[in-house]
Formats: structure tokens, C-alpha cells, sequence
């Protein structure tokens, strides 16, 4: 079976020849299998002459040509071509292996080792299609012969460990995939459809590009296959052509082969589909089939991925060549020197390998088109790198090279490390042998009669980037210069995320975040929480950092309870000061006489801890705060209860129970009460620091969104409730007291003064316990500065300032006299 396809195969191959010491294998597809005519006895029965593949075998020969004349490449050796015609794949497997075979003969006949082998070509150029291509390689793989395609861009082909020898001119799939990704992303179209055609080429692309689109804010409204099938009118376009209606998308990715293509647009005409816009594969971007379907023009807007534009000076070089050549076969008969296939009769014959004349008189009529001229400049390239691989395998760097053997494997190893600069631009190929090239974005330009393509960007690799000038893009759009959208549902507003309504991401409702959530526009489908010290409002895309609340030293708020404070301190040193003075009067003696020094300075230390409100909380205003307002406070409260009772107890109870005031003054009661009363204070305070933990500052995260509270960690504890409340019954026993002492005599009745002050006291000691709650952070710590203030504004003002006052500014008032006259005037009103 196998030798019947190889004598089929050699019956239709067809070779370009000439002579050299290096032979290149060229594999172009000259003649192409008409449908429905059965392959007969050679390539040119029942084949069509295809001009793009004669102008890439010409490009071949001319880039030789002008090799073996240059004296700086390969300076003393010659190439050799030998084209053959990829008619069919029995021609291209035929081709393959007669360049495999040795020189000579006909049949491949391999030495014990391999990297021994010597085969007919050094280095194979072609062949074009992917499907071709795949064959090509995986048998010259075996024997490491260099292969280097100038059209197949299949990325399968890059896997080194399958096709460890193939090497390409034109970019991979695999760039031209990240091209159109990147082109879709640019335009912001999210909702596109893809369609391929039905084969290598199609498929692969379509599958890679919809993984990579996967990854990415588009979505893929539908993947199709084009019907292999070229009849525009077949009900399986119709059925395609619908699903794309249907789906409502305003952009369609072709991956298509030109062949495929042309009957999928003559049905999109025909579906009178308008207003789109496709996006095109290189394969027929630039066509001459596609662009020439009748009312193309009204389908939209066509963009396109092309290789890059070939070298200028490099096609008029290969035009005039071309020119030459057909003036210098001008006077053959008809044939242009056409023989059989025992070879040719001179190095500028054409050897056809068919056993019938086929006419050459048309082969350079036709003039190649754009699409021609790109790829004539990646076979041109092609052979460049065999050739320079070839000059530092012979060492012709000397100027002289060697005339050693070559073996495939080394030629493999130099071509993959080329690096030179061809008419500009640069040849390389990476460690997969893609060739380090980039591709062209065109766009169609029906502005005139005839039809015409515009450069508008580019897509570049190592680092993969796009660049496009939307300016020179002319749409279908009204204003033709609004790019087109094409989305399934439109962007959610800042701070809104997405709630997904199908399987398709891009189709979506909006919703606010609520407050304190944000919305990452890196995840766009669910608001994320904001860290413990940040808060945010409904629907923000960021967090921002909580205020940390406390009564700071700067805030005007601090300085106006400062200011009272110090008065405060000021009048009760001022007082202490005036009562040390005069401590042996009647006056300070009936305030209390040695124990005013400790009133005052019980009064002294609980207006110092009001400066414990203010500046951002540590742990020893956290530690000395609470305590040192109430066991000071409660060392006041007790030295007045005792200092009411002994007065009572003098006017009152002496007279009735005096064995009871005796054992009062002789076993010390008022210094017992009131170490009694702030022993039970002071364990009250230990015994709330006990139970709230350690005495430092710690952060309230609940009384606002926006704001953390920064104050000392007992609060509003059960512990600091008793002792303030064991204090507010101090204070009543003390409000008592005095109102039962409202009838003493005149300057020993402290009853109005003390009363009031003491009322005052217990309405702030309310306040302050009804608010402890309610408050917090910088509120609390005013809070708690004002009823501090209020409460020692009102007992100096109640009980010392009188005293004071007289001291001071009524001598008279303060002398034994006056008191002993008080006394006997309440002894006989007591009396009657």
C-alpha cells in the first residue's frame, strides 16, 4: 500500500532545480485539486494553477539567486533549489521523503546512526498549509532536517518534542490569538461570538482563544464552526447566521482559512446582516476572494490581523528579477522550458514531474497581491536563515568556508541561533523556533469606489503589547468615528457590584456595596469587607482609615475645660494657703480646723484627675484616672460627713446622748470614718481593675462607622457603678447631715451653703451615671471633665468660700466674741 501512494505520489510531484553544492528543498503549492475531479496521472490533469503558490517558489529562486551572488554570504559556496508542487498530500509526502532520500537514489536508506545521516536537502522551506505542514515535520523531525514554513502557523507545531525541527517564518497561532484577545480588550468588547472553520486551523485558534478569553472580562456569547460545505445558501450557514443574530452581539471573531471564509460572508450578505464588526484571522484579512464578494462593503466594519508588511526594496528587487526572467524566456515555445521529469536542461528550466505538457504561458501574468507579497517575504526570510545557519556551520566568517560534511542536526542547532537584520528587519527565533515577529491590525477602508486597507496598529512581542490609532479607523457608526460596543450588559456605576443573572459573567444586574464593604474592580461580582481600622460608605470603591477618637491636648474643646480646671487648682491652693494663715481662728477652726488641709487636698488631687480626660489615652492615665477622682473624692465627702456630724452631735445629741459624743472624740471617730470609708472606696477601685482586666487603652469599634473610640477599658464596668454610686450615698448621708444642722447658729449653720453645693454635686453624679452609656471617646471624656467640674465648682463655692470670704474680707465676724455670742443666742431660742 505504501508503494503504491509513493508512485502516486512521484506521479504529481513537481520540482524547480538548479545546480549547487547545498540542495534546498522548497514545497509550494502550484496546482491545486479542482472539487470533483479525481487526481489521474499527475498534478496538472485535473489540477488549477495557483499563482500565490508559483510567486513563493519564484521568491525562493530569487532569494538563492542572489545568496550564490553575494560575496559576503556564503562567499565560496553555492545553494541549490529544488521546488516541488504540494498539489496534494500524497505530493507533499512525496516531497518530504525525496528530500530525505540521499543523493542519487530512490529510497531513504538510514546508517546505524542517525545523526550520520546524510539526506538530499540540508534544510526543507514550506510547506504552506497547516495540514501539510503537520506531516512535513513529523517525519523530518525523526531525522532533526531542518524545516522552515513560511504560512503555518498552527501552534501545535511549536511542541519541540513532537516536531523538534520545525521552524516558521509567520507567527504562531498562539501570537495571533493574543492579538485578537488583546484587540477585543482594547475596543472594550465584552460580549463576542466566535466562529472557525472546519479544520486545523479553525478549531485550534478558536479553542485557544477561548481559554485565553476565559481568563479575561470577555465573554463568549457563542463558538461556531463554519459548514465545510461551499454553498452560501445551505441550511447550515442559515442556521449559523441566525444563532448570531439571535444572540444579539455586535462583534464576531472569524478564525477561518480563506476558503472557508469566502462562503460564510457570501451567506452574511445574503442574511443582509449589517452593522458589525468582524474581527479577522491573517488567513483572509487581506484576501482577494473575501473582498471581491458582491456587497461586502455593507457587512460593517472589518478588522483584521496581518503579518507585517513586507520589505519595500526587497519586492521591487523580486519584481525586476521577475521582469528579467520572463524577457528572458520570451522566445521558448510556449512551455517556458518545460521538459519531463528526467530533469532539467539548464538551471533556469522548469522540471515538472508529469507525464503531460501543462501550459506555462500564464504562470507570471498574474501580479501578486498584498497577501502574495507578505508571504513571499517570510520565504524569503527563510532562506536568508538557512543561509546564514549555514555560514557559521562552514565558519565563513574568515571569508573562505570549509567544505566539510553537514549534518541536519548541526544545520538544526545554527538557524535556531540566527540573529541578523534582513532589509530592516530583524530574523530570530525563540526556543520554540517561532520567529520573533509581530503582526499588523488593519482595518478595511471602503471610502472610495475600489477597495483599500489602512495600517491602524500594531501587536508587538517580547513583552507582548498592542498599539492602535483608533484615528484612522473609519467605522460603520455614523459619525465613522465612534468605535461600535458591544457588551451584554453596560458597566455598573463606581461601588456597584455585579450580580450575575446566567451562566455568562458579562451579563449582569447592578447593586450598591453596602457601608463598610468596597468594591475591588479585580473582583467585580462581590463587595470585600473592610479591615477592622477602615470603613467606607454604601457603594465606595476604597476604604479609608477610621479617625482614632480621644479629647486631644489641641482640640479648643480641651482648652475650655482646661481653663476652669486650673482655676480650680488655683483657688483651692489659694485657699489652702489663706486657712494655713489663719488655722488658729474661730473661722477655720469651726470649717474643720487641721482637717480643711485635707478636704482641700482631697478636693486637689480630684481636680487633678481631670487632666487624665484629656490627650490620647495611655496606661497610666488609664490606671491613675478613675481611682484617683473617687477614693480623693471619697476622702471629701467623708471628711464633711464627719465634720456635719460632729456639729449636730455638739448642738444636738450632747445634751442626750454625751457619753456618745465623749467615746466619738476619745477613740478617734472621724479619723476611724474616714479611713474606714476610703478603705472601702479603694477596694471598690481594686476590685473593678481586677475584674476589667489590665488598665490599658483599648479601641471601641461600634459607636460609629467612621470612627474608632479610643478610651480606657473598664467603661461603663459594673465595678465603676458601685463606687460611683457608694459615693452619691456619701453624698446624701453628707446632704443629711447638714439639713439637720438648718437651725444652728448663724456661722456654724453650713446647712444653705453645704445643701446646694450638694444638690449641685448629686445632679452632675447623675448626669454623669446616665450618660456613661450614651457617650463615648471624646464625648465621654467632656462628659466626664464637666460633672468633675461641676461637682468641685459647687462644694468650694458651698462650703469653702464662705469661710473663705469672711477670713478674708470680714475680720470682725471671725473672732471668739462673735461666735460665743452666736452660740448663746441659739442656746436660749432653744431655751423658750
Amino acid at each position: 500500500m505504501l508503494l503504491l501512494v509513493l508512485l502516486c505520489a512521484q506521479l504529481c510531484a513537481a520540482a524547480l532545480s538548479g545546480r549547487g553544492e547545498f540542495r534546498l528543498a522548497g514545497l509550494f503549492q502550484i496546482h491545486g485539486l479542482r472539487p470533483g475531479r479525481p487526481l489521474a496521472r499527475g498534478c496538472c490533469v485535473a489540477a488549477a494553477f495557483k499563482s500565490h503558490g508559483y510567486h513563493l517558489a519564484q521568491t525562493m529562486r530569487f532569494a538563492v539567486e542572489e545568496i550564490n551572488n553575494s560575496s559576503a554570504l556564503l562567499p565560496n559556496v553555492t545553494l541549490r533549489c529544488e521546488i516541488h508542487d504540494t498539489c496534494t498530500e500524497a505530493a507533499n509526502l512525496h516531497a518530504t521523503l525525496r528530500a530525505l532520500g540521499r543523493e542519487g537514489r530512490h529510497r531513504i536508506e538510514l546508517p546505524s546512526a542517525l545523526q550520520r545521516y546524510e539526506p538530499r536537502a540540508v534544510a526543507v522551506i514550506g510547506p504552506d498549509s497547516t495540514q501539510l505542514a503537520l506531516t512535513a515535520a513529523a517525519i523530518l523531525g525523526v531525522f532533526l532536517v531542518p524545516e522552515i514554513s513560511y504560512e503555518a502557523s498552527l501552534e501545535t507545531l511549536s511542541l519541540k518534542r513532537f516536531y523538534p525541527s520545525f521552524l516558521r517564518t509567520i507567527p504562531s497561532d498562539g501570537q495571533q490569538v493574543k492579538a485578537i484577545a488583546l484587540l477585543l480588550q482594547h475596543f472594550g468588547w465584552t460580549w463576542v461570538a466566535l466562529v472557525g472553520s472546519d479544520n486545523s486551523y479553525g478549531r485550534d485558534g478558536l479553542n485557544a482563544l477561548y481559554e485565553l478569553l476565559a481568563a479575561s472580562d470577555v465573554c463568549v456569547a457563542y463558538r461556531g464552526i463554519i459548514p465545510a460545505t461551499k454553498d452560501a445558501s445551505s441550511p447550515e450557514f442559515h442556521k449559523l447566521i441566525q444563532i448570531l443574530v439571535d444572540i444579539r452581539v455586535n462583534v464576531t471573531v472569524v478564525f477561518s482559512n480563506r476558503r472557508n471564509a469566502q462562503p460564510f460572508f457570501e451567506a452574511v450578505v445574503q442574511k443582509n446582516i449589517t452593522g458589525m464588526v468582524w474581527v479577522g484571522s491573517e488567513d483572509w484579512s487581506l484576501a482577494q476572494t473575501i473582498r471581491q464578494v458582491p456587497s461586502i462593503r455593507n457587512i460593517g466594519s472589518v478588522i483584521g490581523i496581518s503579518v507585517e508588511q513586507a520589505e519595500p526594496t526587497m519586492l521591487k528587487r523580486l519584481q525586476s528579477w521577475e521582469n528579467a526572467k520572463e524577457r528572458g524566456v520570451s522566445g521558448s515555445a510556449g512551455s517556458t522550458g518545460l521538459v519531463g521529469e528526467n530533469g532539467p536542461s539548464s538551471s533556469e528550466g522548469v522540471q515538472l514531474n508529469c507525464t503531460q505538457h501543462c501550459p506555462g504561458g500564464h504562470l507570471l501574468a498574474d501580479t501578486p497581491d498584498v497577501y502574495d507579497m507578505q508571504a513571499s517575504y517570510n520565504v524569503y526570510s527563510a532562506v536568508y536563515a538557512v543561509a546564514h545557519g549555514l555560514h557559521d556551520l562552514l565558519g565563513c566568517t574568515s571569508g573562505v568556508c570549509s567544505k566539510g560534511r553537514v549534518y541536519p542536526w548541526q544545520l538544526l542547532q545554527k538557524i535556531k541561533q540566527v540573529n541578523f537584520s534582513l532589509h530592516k528587519s530583524q530574523i530570530s527565533f525563540d526556543a520554540n523556533g517561532n520567529i520573533r515577529k509581530g503582526y499588523n491590525i488593519i482595518a478595511w477602508n471602503w471610502r472610495g469606489q475600489s477597495w483599500a486597507f489602512d495600517v491602524v496598529g500594531a501587536f508587538t512581542v517580547n513583552p507582548d503589547q498592542l498599539h492602535i490609532d483608533q484615528s484612522k479607523i473609519l467605522w460603520h457608526t455614523k459619525d465613522h468615528q465612534q468605535a461600535p460596543v458591544s457588551l451584554c450588559s453596560w458597566p455598573c456605576a463606581a461601588g456597584e457590584m455585579r450580580l450575575q443573572q446566567n451562566r455568562h459573567r458579562c451579563c449582569f444586574s447592578c447593586v450598591a456595596c453596602p457601608a463598610g464593604t468596597f468594591l475591588n474592580r479585580t473582583a467585580p461580582y462581590a463587595c470585600q469587607a473592610c479591615g477592622r481600622d477602615e470603613w467606607a460608605p454604601a457603594g465606595s470603591e476604597t476604604c479609608f482609615n477610621r479617625t482614632v477618637e480621644f479629647l486631644s491636648w489641641a482640640d479648643p474643646l480641651c482648652w475650655v475645660l482646661l481653663i476652669p480646671t486650673v482655676l480650680l487648682l488655683l483657688l483651692t491652693a489659694g485657699l489652702a494657703a489663706l486657712f494655713a494663715r489663719n488655722v488658729s481662728t474661730p473661722v477655720v477652726r469651726s470649717a474643720g480646723g487641721k482637717m480643711c488641709f485635707l478636704m482641700l487636698g482631697a478636693l486637689a488631687c480630684t481636680c487633678s484627675s481631670i487632666f487624665f480626660n484629656f490627650g490620647e489615652p495611655t496606661r497610666l492615665s488609664c490606671l491613675v484616672h478613675f481611682p484617683l477622682f473617687t477614693i480623693s473624692f471619697t476622702v471629701f465627702l467623708s471628711c464633711v460627713a464627719t465634720r456635719c456630724f460632729q456639729i449636730v452631735c455638739i448642738f444636738k445629741l450632747s445634751a442626750r446622748w454625751r457619753a456618745l459624743h465623749e467615746a466619738w472624740q476619745r477613740r478617734g471617730g472621724p479619723a476611724l470614718f474616714i479611713a474606714a470609708s476610703t478603705t472601702a472606696q479603694a477596694a471598690l477601685c481594686a476590685a473593678t481593675a481586677a475584674a476589667s482586666g489590665p488598665a490599658v487603652p483599648r479601641r471601641r469599634y461600634s459607636v460609629a462607622a467612621e470612627r474608632v473610640v479610643l478610651e480606657c477599658g473598664a467603661g461603663s464596668a459594673p465595678g465603676e457603678t458601685a463606687a460611683m454610686l457608694y459615693n452619691v450615698l456619701l453624698s446624701l448621708g453628707c446632704f443629711a447631715l447638714s439639713y439637720a444642722g438648718k437651725d444652728l447658729p448663724a456661722d456654724y449653720n453650713e446647712a444653705k451653703c453645704l445643701t446646694c453645693s450638694l444638690l449641685l454635686h448629686l445632679i452632675c453624679s447623675a448626669a454623669v451615671l446616665c450618660t456613661r452609656s450614651a457617650f463615648r471617646g471624646r464625648s465621654a471624656a467632656v462628659t466626664a471633665a464637666l460633672g468633675a467640674l461641676g461637682t468641685l465648682a459647687a462644694l468650694l463655692g458651698g462650703y469653702f468660700l464662705p469661710k473663705g470670704f469672711v477670713v478674708l474680707l470680714r475680720p470682725h465676724l471671725n473672732t471668739a466674741e462673735h461666735f460665743q455670742r452666736a452660740i448663746r443666742s441659739y442656746t436660749r431660742r432653744r431655751d423658750d
